[in-house]
């Protein structure tokens, strides 16, 4: 017998809980369909899901602009969904996708182009920040 704790790890029922104003936030992991990487951990409310699943374009909740941000909508560097997934406990997202445009983040190389990937510095040893992608897109 499955108990209710369990009830979201084996129901075929979406449950996401944004909460009764749907203002409620889920973290969302966004990856390159193709390559893997991970692209953007970003946020949605029920409004920013809904409108991933109406428009096949990532979207997200901005917490530092509190409002809907439709990643690449000024910039061009949209990320297209190409299938989303949830974790087993319903508390976060997975959102597959086709980069659109030149990169993901809103940091710029010295080139100006934009990273690929929001994580492109790792963590030394000794406690500072080292470029892991340096040219378009290639991690060095």
């Amino acid at each position: 017998m499955i108990s209710k704790a369990m009830a979201k790890e084996y129901t075929t029922d979406l449950l996401l809980d944004f909460g009764a104003d749907g203002m409620g936030l889920v973290p969302v992991v966004t990856q390159d369909a193709v390559t893997r990487e991970v692209l953007i951990l970003a946020f949605a409310n029920r409004e920013a899901f809904e409108e991933t699943r109406r428009s096949g374009f990532a979207t997200y909740w901005s917490r530092s602009r509190q409002e809907l941000w439709k990643k690449g909508l000024t910039s061009g560097d949209l990320l297209r969904i190409e299938e989303i997934r949830i974790n087993c406990e319903q508390n976060s997202l997975l959102y597959l996708v086709h980069p659109q445009g030149k990169g993901a983040c809103h940091a710029k190389k010295p080139d100006s182009m934009p990273y690929t990937s929001c994580y492109y510095r790792k963590i030394t040893a000794e406690g500072t920040l080292e470029l892991v992608e340096t040219t378009a897109g290639a991690p060095s």
